[in-house]
């Protein structure tokens, strides 16, 4: 266990952390984060921990992906805490902007994406998302330069978005999904949980339950139109409002029709309250 991460605010310190390193040659490891951090987050960065030597965390809520009527000016900033779950897990290195620091006066790139980022399912909700999440991620990894960059399953759309993005634009590191974290009741570990009522937490567990429910009765070769249906519906029944929960190929996001279609995977997005949720599981035997 470290004693203290230390923590930086400016690329150029970062950068010499990282060249200091590499010229003691070890192996670079970042797990981009928006703080927060929960037994999910410090998963991710075990698993960094597997693929380099040093494990470089970075704390950024970044305004770019927070669309105007979402919650940028709430979402939880505890970095104080967040360090200290840090040093429990022996992260080598916070890197911790301000704002200013990744978007300085005068910015004015974005990214542009299609792809995964375009198969209507976050995108049709956040339609400015995952262009902010890609600018972000690009400047990250460019100023990082790390060997691998490690980010959860849970966001799973955003994960193939962001392999893609790093293949198209020949960015060097390499992109690792780590497995989504659940509470004992299934519910998938988010820094938005904190949001959700008492009532409304104990309900949150009906999320996993019906796309587990569903995934059972596509596996025994039922319609996936009605599995998917019959979930929703059940979700609706139980007091979300459902954006979406859907059937797709794991690796393209395109819709399917039949479990021959290649490797499927379940997504779901609803709101309990205020609080919005999002979840996937990989539909197999």
């Amino acid at each position: 266990m470290n004693a203290k991460t230390p923590i930086v605010g400016a690329v150029d310190e970062l950068r010499r952390y990282v060249r200091a390193r590499r010229a003691a040659g070890e192996r670079i490891g970042l797990v981009p984060t928006m703080g927060a951090l929960h037994a999910g987050h410090l998963s991710l960065v075990d698993a960094a921990r597997q693929a380099a030597d040093r494990v470089i965390v970075t704390i950024f809520v970044n305004p770019a992906q927070f669309g105007p009527n979402e919650d940028f000016a709430r979402y939880p900033r505890t970095l104080a805490a967040d360090v200290e779950k840090l040093c429990s897990v022996a992260a080598d290195l916070v890197f911790a902007p301000s704002v200013d620091e990744i978007y300085p006066p005068g910015f004015s790139t974005k990214v542009v994406l299609e792809g995964p980022a375009t198969a209507d399912l976050e995108d049709r909700f956040r339609p400015t998302h995952f262009s902010g999440v890609a600018t972000v991620v690009t400047k990250l990894l460019n100023q990082a330069q790390a060997d691998v960059a490690v980010f959860g399953e849970k966001d799973y759309q955003q994960l193939l978005v962001i392999k893609r993005l790093a293949r198209d634009l020949d960015i060097a590191t390499e992109i690792l999904g780590a497995p989504t974290l659940r509470e004992a009741d299934g519910l998938a570990m988010s820094s938005r949980n904190v949001y959700l009522s008492r009532e409304d937490r104990e309900r949150a567990k009906q999320l996993h339950g019906e796309m587990s429910e569903a995934a059972r009765h596509i596996l025994k070769g039922e319609n996936i139109g009605a599995a998917t249906g019959a979930a929703r519906d059940a979700l609706t029944v139980a007091g979300f409002e459902v954006d979406y929960l859907e059937a797709r190929h794991a690796e393209t996001l395109a819709p399917v029709s039949s479990l021959a279609g290649g490797p499927m995977r379940l997504l779901v997005a609803a709101k309990l309250g205020a609080t919005r949720l999002i979840d996937n599981i990989a539909v197999q035997s």
